[in-house]
């Protein structure tokens, strides 16, 4: 029996949670996956996985397994691809995930570009805000505008700084005033991302430290674009990156304040699976946005 076709039904199993989503994924039957990994494990003589009648979930020897076999297959995925050149011509679909301001407002244009660029390929480009699992839901790439997580089937690349400001209409503080310090948000109408209950808290930076403070006001949300309209309506005050509202700023309709206070720094993070960083799409996908983006984004050129 083929060792390396073991070792993808293993890897198979392992991301797709169970032997019947596995077998879908490897165009196999469920008993032939099955046999495939029981081969392996009398191979290897332990137990890989925890097999019960409504999940399978890999045993501690199975999850460092695991992280080898992704590291093999991907070897042996280079080699075939050095063999075939198919890294020449990028053929094929990609399937990408980003959140969903990003995605609309500067994500599209340069895909589309990047299609002009290589037009074998197909784009799938699903957008939401929710954080996903790219390898349980099956995305090639992921964007993300947040901390990375530490995974170790994850390839995480750091695209840009995406800056973020707090930011009214002048209409607002017109109204209302011009807080000074964090501390003077306590009294003001602060529209925020998420929910109520637990994304109230805004951390703002300043010589002396760090300066966490919870907000409360008319909206929350877990879209940008919707707080950027509340705000921009004058109903409150923001915390919103700069490649929503630089536009804004430039042009006055909104203003920003506590300059002195930088809210904590955040990136925009490019991940796909240790099982893709060999594949020619992802990789030129992944230079093609750090050079479109750059050390500087164009939309801070605007602030």
């Amino acid at each position: 029996m083929d060792k390396f076709e073991s070792l993808r039904a293993f890897v198979q199993v392992v991301e797709s949670g169970g032997f019947a989503a596995a077998a879908r994924q490897m165009d196999l039957s469920r008993s032939a996956v099955n046999k495939l990994v029981m081969h392996l494990e009398d191979d290897l003589k332990v137990q890989l996985l925890h097999r019960t009648t409504r999940k399978v979930t890999p045993t501690a020897t199975g999850i460092a397994f695991y992280d080898r076999c992704v590291a093999i297959l991907a070897d042996l995925k280079e080699a075939e691809l050095a063999v075939s050149q198919m890294q020449q011509e990028p053929k094929g679909r990609l399937r990408i995930n980003a959140p969903m301001s990003f995605g609309t407002l500067h994500l599209a244009p340069a895909l589309t570009d990047f299609l002009l660029q290589y037009p074998d390929l197909q784009i799938e480009l699903t957008l939401s805000d929710r954080f996903i699992d790219p390898i349980e839901e099956g995305f090639d790439v992921t964007l993300r505008i947040a901390q990375p997580p530490e995974a170790a089937s994850l390839i995480v690349h750091k695209l840009v700084v995406a800056h973020r400001v707090v930011c009214a209409a002048p209409s607002y503080f017109e109204k209302y005033g011009i807080p000074t310090t964090p501390t003077d948000l306590k009294d003001h109408s602060c529209l925020h991302y998420g929910h109520f209950a637990t994304s109230n808290q805004w951390t703002l930076t300043s010589a002396d430290g760090h300066h966490t403070v919870t907000v409360q006001g008319v909206l929350c949300s877990n879209n940008g674009e919707v707080l950027r309209e509340a705000a921009l309506k004058g109903l409150g005050i923001a915390l919103l990156p700069t490649f929503l509202v630089g536009g804004d700023l430039q042009q006055g309709t909104l203003r920003q304040v506590l300059m002195d206070y930088p809210p904590r720094q955040i990136s925009a993070y490019v991940m796909y699976p240790v099982n893709r960083h060999l594949s020619t799409k992802v990789q030129l996908l992944t230079e093609f946005l750090k050079a479109r983006l750059g050390d500087r984004p164009y939309w801070d050129d605007a602030v």
